[in-house]
């Protein structure tokens, strides 16, 4: 099996409107030839461009520099790629972020308003933030690390740090929220840690207010 077939029957199981990264198939080419990485990266993008110049796969489209997707026509025109997928693939994966802003207070329960743009804390932001006008999203630092172990926990004091100043228009948010805590098994104690360490005295109280509905969900 060639180069080039190889990399054909490698897009052709990937699912419509997903995301197709060049150094993806570097490496599955690596893996089963036993390439080299740099050899593998050159054979790839090789590859993909005769298979997209000779038309071998014809719902196979360019996204961007190492992003590809295969495309559906429908009655309105042909699909895209999913955006979703890409925006986690960048931001999200490997417990690298979580959705914060008006979007979490939203999933929670807290507030009946959408969103206009959803808000990605996350580590690949850096030290600033920044909108990603390609995907239509806003990435911001987080208040530390984001890990596995942290993760669920600074999202709650996000949403607890940012209530104040949202259109919050459920009738117990801090009953929700002690909710959510319950039913995701975190610790009051731990928390309170995460609080004390990296947000401000108001996150802290409003915590405190939160707990006073620990017994409530029990």
């Amino acid at each position: 099996m060639t180069y080039i077939e190889f990399v054909q029957g490698f897009v052709n199981n990937q699912p419509q409107g997903a995301p197709i990264y060049t150094n993806k198939i570097a490496d599955a080419l690596a893996g089963t030839y036993g390439l080299e990485k740099k050899k593998a990266a050159a054979a790839a993008a090789v590859a993909v461009k005769r298979i997209m110049t000779g038309g071998f796969i014809p719902d196979l489209r360019f996204y961007q520099k190492g992003i590809y997707y295969r495309t559906a026509s429908t009655p309105f025109g042909e699909t895209g790629i999913n955006k979703e997928q890409l925006i986690a693939n960048k931001y999200l994966i490997h417990d690298n972020g979580y959705e914060t802003g008006l979007g979490l207070l939203h999933s929670l329960g807290l507030t009946s308003q959408m969103p206009n743009e959803h808000t990605i804390a996350t580590n690949a932001a850096k030290d600033c933030v920044r909108y990603d006008r390609r995907l239509d999203v806003s990435v911001c630092p987080p208040k530390t690390h984001i890990n596995a172990e942290n993760k669920a926990y600074l999202q709650v004091l996000d949403a607890l740090d940012i209530m104040d100043n949202a259109p919050v228009d459920a009738d117990n948010p801090y009953g929700i929220l002690a909710e959510h805590i319950r039913q995701n098994g975190l610790s009051y104690e731990t928390l309170l840690y995460y609080a004390d360490k990296y947000y401000n005295r108001r996150t802290i109280i409003n915590l405190a207010h939160t707990t006073s509905f620990k017994e409530k969900t029990n």
